[in-house]
Parts: structure tokens; sequence; C-alpha cells
């Protein structure tokens, strides 16, 4: 059995940075180990592009250190990150084709090495016959595409993805998604940074929530939507409930269209409900807990922070 630790491919230890008066990053610690889809979560003003800025070495944290694959961030690693801005930063009068060829060769590949990674990259998006279109004739989710393939085209050990489903359609938001999966499988690690929380709890499987520059929580995502359970539990049913029914101790808070929502206190065990559901004449078709969604502990947590 391997009990090896991940190893980090990124971690940050006490990082600040202060603008004149302002502290966008305020002591700042997390890592992200190999292999993982990571969540730079926060609202507008929070420091995730702080953050992002001084991991891509565009500038330098004033304290603090910053490690990637273990080794103190040097103006060497950026070949190693592979960065998609939510601002998208293609020229707009270049052809795809130039215009990927040259991004690739800035992050240290050859030309020779480019042209056969860039060929295999429009290959699997079917779009090599947008080598010698203008990035200006493209639409949004188009250069979205183009961006995605400069981002990843020098297989960097650590991609960072600013709202990457930013404008594309629900087919082309899945293409991009498998991609991302298949990247995380080959050893790449994703920093994913966006606003819709939704996306979060279907792709991340660790976070950090800033606000202010300081972190308001960081840890695995299943482990903080369970940290924030309010002991609620959904039961659906077929039949008609006897009106004599002990439910444990647990409160009736909804009971609509045949499925009752329970609320009960912290430590309260749901066993006896259970139970007694069962044992009533009822036929009990499902029997759920009901754990928060990210968005609502997002909400909770950056309100609490703002009082």
């Amino acid at each position: 059995m391997n009990n090896e630790k991940p190893m980090n491919v990124l971690s940050l230890q006490n990082v600040v940075k202060t603008y004149a008066n302002h502290r966008a990053v305020n002591d700042v610690s997390f890592d992200v180990k190999k292999g993982t889809i990571f969540g730079l979560l926060g609202p507008n003003g929070a420091g995730k592009t702080s953050l992002i800025r001084i991991i891509t070495t565009i500038t330098a944290a004033d304290s603090g250190q910053v490690y990637l694959n273990g080794q103190p961030l040097n103006r060497l690693h950026p070949n190693d990150i592979g960065y998609m801005p939510e601002e998208r930063g293609l020229y707009k009068k270049m052809k795809v084709g130039e215009q990927l060829l040259y991004l690739a060769q800035l992050k240290g590949l050859s030309s020779k090495d480019a042209k056969v990674k860039l060929r295999h990259w429009l290959e699997k998006f079917e779009i090599l016959n947008w080598w010698d279109k203008k990035i200006s004739d493209l639409s949004k989710g188009m250069s979205q595409k183009v961006q995605f393939i400069a981002t990843v085209v020098h297989d960097p050990s650590l991609i960072i993805l600013d709202e990457p489903f930013s404008g594309l359609d629900p087919i082309n938001a899945n293409l991009i998604k498998d991609e991302i999966f298949q990247l995380k499988e080959k050893g790449a690690s994703i920093l994913f940074s966006t606003h819709r929380m939704e996306q979060v709890e279907e792709i991340c499987e660790d976070i950090v929530l800033i606000n202010h520059g300081k972190i308001l929580l960081y840890g695995g995502v299943a482990n903080i939507k369970n940290e924030f359970k309010e002991h609620k539990f959904s039961v659906k049913y077929e039949g008609s409930l006897p009106e004599s029914l002990n439910f444990g101790g647990y409160e009736i808070v909804s009971n609509h269209a045949n499925e009752l929502i329970f609320k009960g206190q912290s430590g309260q065990t749901s066993i006896q409900l259970l139970k007694n559901l069962l044992d009533s004449n009822v036929n009990i078709m499902s029997f759920n807990e009901i754990l928060p969604s990210l968005n609502e502990i997002f909400i909770k947590k950056v309100e609490t922070s703002n009082e």
C-alpha cells in the first residue's frame, strides 16, 4: 500500500502583496496537489487576480514564498505554466496558425515541435482549417478554443484557467471540460477560477475561497460541504402519513408534492427518524441528506466577512 502524500505542484506560504495602501493579498497559504483540479474562488476584488499575477511571475510577492514543483518560483517557471486569462490576449490581426505558433515558441517549443503539437490539437478540436483564418474573424467561442490550445500546447504541469467556459455553447463547454479532465488524468494540475459555483462543484476536488485578500475557506469540496451541513433530510414517499407519527425530534420545514424536508439539531441522529418512517404505512421512495451547495456556502462566508 502506497502511503506517500501527493506531491504539491504549487505551494504558497504566507504570501503578501500590497498596492499603495491596499493589501490585495494578506498572508495567503495553500497547496495545489499534482494531478488535481483546484478552485480559486472569491468575489470581484477579492485578490484572485493578484495571486495569479504572482504565480505567473508577472509581479512578485512583497513577502512569503511561492514554490512550483518544489522549487522557489523563478524566471524559468512560466514555461511550465499555462495561463488562460479571463480577458483573452489574442492578436486580432494575426492568423490563427501564426498566432499559435508564436505563442508556443514563446513557451520554449521549437518551430518543428510546435507545429506537430498544434496540428494534434487543431485536429482534436476539428478546426485544422482555421489555420489561415484571422483572429478577428472568429466568434468569441471560436477564439476561446484557440486560446485554450495556446494555454496547453507546451504541456505545462500547472494550468491556470480563468472563466474558461465564458462565451461557449454547451457542446463546446463540454468539449473543453472533457479536455480538462484528460489533462488532469495525464498528471497536469489545474487552477480553476470562476464565479460559477455549479462548475466548481462539478469539476473541483479542492478549493480556496478568499475575500479582501484573506482566506475564508480552504479544503476538499466534499469536506467543506459536510462542514456546513444543516442536518436537513429529504424524504420522498407514497401514501398518507399518520397524524400521530413521531419524527424523532426532527422538525418538518416543508411538505409538498409527497416530499418531506426535515431539519434536526447538531449531533442528532437520523436513524430514529428513518426507522419511524419505515414503520409507518407509507412507502418510502428515497431518504437523502441535503447538503448545502457551494454557492450557498460562498454567499454565507463572503457576507459574514463583509460585515
